[in-house]
């Protein structure tokens, strides 16, 4: 073979990557400025002609999955930057013919009578079915495809905020995550002491309402007078989706220093009456959006009425994050947070001169949680806060709290307010301690459920309703 031959695949191969280079430059023009920018310029040309090949389709099975996982490679291997210029060539690259939508929806406009509208729609699916979803949905043939995926759309997430245009590249993910991730297709497992070591590290890591601290203290919430289940995909079998941590007592607890403490007594389950939701813990930032926990408590409330059929009360004691947000809002721009009347009990009851500042100054005290004095007397006008907050103070239709949105909308209602029931730093940086009971009345969920979702209705106990006033 002499010389000319053996260096002209080579440049037939270096002109292919130089074209691609610029095309990559005319889809993204402010790349080629810097060294990350030519960097970045290189690894789109780089990754084109697989995209291509995945575009056309001309090969097996087998020839699919090595592309597919050279694709992810150079993904995960890329930095968010990188990654964004990656999501926006692939919604370039696989977008829909843009003449054969105008050509459907002009046929739609056309149509003369049923037939021929029924046709035009037809034609407008087969249309709308861009090639985005056949691309995503060829990783499902690698191993660790779907939780691939999953990655992917939490960098999606991450970056609508600023790259818009990927908004319908999340839709296309969100369209497969839905027959994915169908409730049919999810496990429901009871998670204990036994479970392979691998679980309960992720269960340790993943943990977002009470932190775990130790492998004690995971021992203790698995102990047999608690109970946690976790949702798992097949695609995604040592990776727990959505978990529930549960208590299982007599009567409702009004702490949950008490459900945490690794030295209270062990109760005996077949006695209890109570079972208490104190953690619920969605664990993958690229399902966010996607609801598992309306399913998740229905399934595990049916468990537990299956196993322990003395149960009679399903409850949370939950946090109430955007509680002391609000109120510090309320404080510094000096709206009227108690009644007149109320303010001067208060400032009596601590011995403060002025009733318009003394909620104000007491809870700008380092010490006042410490102090039974203030906190008793914090404790009224803190509970009426707190439900006026959960009751009343929405955005738009719905209420500020997310937590509270999440119970009331899967039908429960607002039970209880219990005044320093987490003294936790966490609890009192994000509600100066207080808590609040859901209650899954299950003769009530549907209607609650219903009159939620139609016009915003918060069902709430009469004694939380009392504290209005």
């Amino acid at each position: 073979m002499n010389q000319a031959a053996s260096t002209h695949p080579l440049s037939a191969f270096e002109r292919l990557r130089h074209r691609w280079g610029r095309l990559a430059l005319s889809v993204f023009p402010g790349l080629g400025t810097t060294e990350a920018d030519r960097a970045s310029a290189r690894l789109i040309a780089g990754l084109k002609p697989l995209l291509e090949q995945c575009r056309t389709q001309g090969d097996g099975e087998v020839s699919a999955r090595r592309r597919a996982d050279r694709i992810a490679t150079v993904y995960r291997n890329a930095d968010i930057r990188n990654r964004a210029a990656i999501l926006n060539l692939i919604t370039h690259q696989f977008a829909p013919d843009r003449a054969e939508l105008e050509s459907a929806i002009t046929a739609i406009r056309l149509a003369a009578n049923d037939v021929e509208l029924s046709q035009a729609e037809a034609r407008l699916r087969l249309a709308l079915d861009a090639p985005r979803a056949t691309f995503l949905a060829q990783f499902n043939l690698l191993p660790e495809g779907v939780k691939f995926l999953v990655e992917l759309r939490a960098d999606l997430l991450e970056l609508l905020p600023r790259e818009p245009a990927l908004e319908v590249l999340k839709v296309e993910l969100d369209g497969l995550f839905e027959r994915w991730f169908d409730p049919g297709f999810l496990e429901l497992k009871r998670i204990t002491w036994q479970t392979p070591a691998l679980v309960l590290e992720k269960l340790m890591a993943y943990e977002a309402v009470h932190p775990i601290a130790s492998w004690t203290d995971l021992r203790n919430r698995l102990d047999t007078d608690r109970r946690c289940y976790a949702f798992f995909h097949p695609r995604l079998p040592n990776e727990p989706l959505i978990f529930v941590e549960i208590a299982l007592l007599k009567g409702m607890p009004d702490s949950v220093q008490l459900l945490l403490d690794e030295k209270a007594p062990v109760q005996d389950p077949r006695t209890a009456d109570t079972a208490i939701f104190y953690s619920i813990s969605s664990t993958q930032q690229g399902l966010r959006g996607i609801s598992f926990g309306n399913l998740l408590l229905k399934r595990v409330i049916e468990d537990l009425q299956r196993d322990l059929p003395r149960l009679s009360v399903f409850a949370t004691l939950s946090p109430v994050p955007g509680f002391r947000a609000w109120l510090d809002r309320a404080l510094v721009e000096r709206r009227a947070v108690l009644p007149p009347a109320e303010g001067a009990r208060l400032a009596a009851a601590v011995g403060h001169p002025d009733a318009a500042s003394a909620l104000s100054d007491v809870l700008a005290r380092p010490d006042w949680a410490s102090d039974e004095r203030l906190a008793g007397a914090l404790r009224e006008p803190m509970e009426r806060l707190c439900a006026r907050y959960l009751l009343q103070e929405k955005s738009g239709s719905q209420p500020l709290d997310p937590v509270a949105h999440f119970h009331l909308s899967n039908g429960a209602h607002v039970s209880s307010i219990f005044w320093l029931a987490d003294t936790s730093e966490r609890g009192m940086r994000q509600s100066y301690g207080v808590m609040a009971s859901y209650r899954y009345a299950l003769s009530e969920v549907g209607k609650n459920h219903e009159q939620f979702q139609q016009n915003g209705r918060v069902a709430a106990a009469r004694r939380v309703q009392k504290l209005l006033g």
